[in-house]
C-alpha cells in the first residue's frame, strides 16, 4: 500500500507562493505506487483549507487567501489515516519549529528537522552561535535588536562601523528567499537597510560583504547524513535576491561547481558539520561563500526546508549526485518515518524506566 502522506504547504510568510510551487512539484513527481499525497494548505490568514480545496489550490484553480471556517484539522486528522507529514512551508510558521511542534502534539511523524533544529536554523543569529561552537568559519557580523535600534541607534551605527567594513549585507535574522535583504555600499544607506530588515523580524544582522562565489550543498540523512556535490550560483542581479530567484529567473546554476577536488571535499565535510551543529534531520541546504583571490571558505547559512521546486538547487544537486527527484522524495519520507520510530522507541524506553522507578519507590 502507498504511504499516505500529508503534504503541508502555504503558510503565513513572504514565501507562501514559493511553498505552493514546491508542493506542486512534489505532488507531481512523487511515485504514485508508493506515495499517496493528501494536500493540506495553510492559507495566508493562518487557517487550514480542507484537503479538497487544498487540491484545487495546489492545481492553481483557487486562491489561498483564506482558510475554511468549517474545517477542523484536529477533527479531520483523527480519521484520515495519515502515516507521515511532509512540511513544505518555507520561512516563518513552517520552517521555524512551530509547525513541527504542532505535529509533535498531534502525533504525526514528519519529514525534516525537529523543533529545536528548525528554530536554530531559522534564526540566523542563533544559527551563527551554533556554527561558532562547531568552529565553522563565518564572515564578521553585528546583530541588531529592534528595541536597541529604537533606543540606541547611534551606538549601533558606531558598532557596525567599528566592527565591519563596507560593503554590508543587512538581512532579517528570521526569514528566507532573501526577503528583506539589502546590499549597503555606503554608510548613509545603512539606517534604511536596517529599517527594511526590521519590517520582517525583530532582529537584523549586518554582515561584512565579501567578493565571493556562492556555493550550495544539499545534505540528506538523519544520524549519518550525506552531502551532495556542490553547485555554484551566478546571480542575474547584483546579488541572489528574491526577484532573481523567483521572478526574473536570470540566475545561472553550475552543477557541479568547477572546483578542485580538495575544495569540493572540504565543502562537503563542512556542510555535514553545519547540519550536525544545529541537530538537523532529513534534509537541509547549506550555503557557502568562497572568497575570490584568497580561496577562503565561509559558511553563510543553513536552510532546513529548502526550496523544492523542479528548478530549485536542492533537488538539482541530488540529481547531479545520482539521486533522482522521485526517489529523493521517497527517501525523505523514509527518513521521516525512521526518525519517528527511533523517537517512539526512546519514549517507550523512558516510560518503562519511570515504571521501574515507581516500583522501587
Amino acid at each position: 500500500m502507498p504511504i499516505r502522506t500529508l503534504l503541508i504547504f502555504g503558510g503565513r510568510s513572504a514565501e507562501h507562493e514559493v511553498s505552493i510551487l514546491s508542493a506542486r512539484s512534489v505532488a507531481e513527481a512523487a511515485p504514485k505506487s508508493r506515495i499517496e499525497i493528501v494536500p493540506l494548505c495553510i492559507a495566508k490568514d493562518g487557517r487550514f483549507a480542507s484537503p479538497e480545496r487544498s487540491a484545487r489550490i495546489l492545481g492553481g484553480d483557487e486562491r489561498s487567501d483564506r482558510g475554511d471556517d468549517d474545517f477542523s484539522f484536529d477533527s479531520w486528522v483523527r480519521g484520515a489515516a495519515i502515516e507521515v507529514a511532509f512540511p513544505l512551508i518555507h520561512g516563518t510558521g513552517g520552517e521555524d519549529g512551530t509547525l513541527q511542534g504542532y505535529l509533535e502534539i498531534v502525533g504525526i511523524p514528519y519529514v525534516g528537522s525537529g523543533v529545536t533544529a528548525s528554530a536554530i536554523g531559522m534564526d540566523k543569529g542563533h544559527m551563527k552561535y551554533a556554527f561558532a561552537a562547531a568552529k565553522l568559519p563565518m564572515v564578521d557580523f553585528v546583530q541588531v535588536h529592534e528595541n536597541d535600534w529604537l533606543n540606541e541607534r547611534e551606538r549601533i551605527m558606531r558598532a557596525v562601523n567599528n566592527a565591519l567594513r563596507l560593503p554590508y549585507f543587512v538581512k532579517p535574522a528570521n526569514g528566507g528567499s532573501s526577503v528583506g535583504v539589502t546590499k549597503v555600499k555606503n554608510d548613509a544607506d545603512l539606517s534604511a537597510a536596517i529599517e527594511k530588515a526590521l519590517r520582517f523580524d525583530e532582529k537584523a544582522l549586518v554582515e561584512r560583504g565579501i567578493d565571493a562565489a556562492e556555493i550550495e550543498v544539499a545534505v540528506l540523512g538523519n544520524d549519518d547524513p550525506q552531502a551532495s556535490v556542490p553547485g555554484e550560483i551566478i546571480a542575474g542581479r547584483e546579488f541572489y535576491d528574491y526577484e532573481d530567484k523567483y521572478v526574473e529567473n536570470n540566475t545561472q546554476l553550475i552543477i557541479p561547481a568547477k572546483l578542485p577536488k580538495e575544495k569540493t571535499d572540504e565543502i562537503r565535510r563542512m556542510a555535514i558539520t553545519a547540519f550536525k551543529a544545529i541537530g538537523a534531520a532529513g534534509f537541509a541546504r547549506v550555503d557557502f561563500f568562497l572568497e575570490r583571490g584568497k580561496n577562503r571558505l565561509y559558511v553563510n547559512e543553513i536552510n532546513t526546508i529548502p526550496g523544492f521546486t523542479k528548478i530549485s538547487m536542492y533537488p538539482k544537486l541530488w540529481e547531479a549526485t545520482e539521486l533522482k527527484y522521485p526517489r529523493l522524495i521517497e527517501r525523505l519520507i523514509e527518513l521521516g518515518l525512521e526518525r519517528s520510530r527511533a523517537r517512539a522507541a526512546r519514549y517507550e524506553s523512558t516510560m518503562k524506566w519511570f515504571d521501574e522507578v515507581k516500583g522501587i519507590v
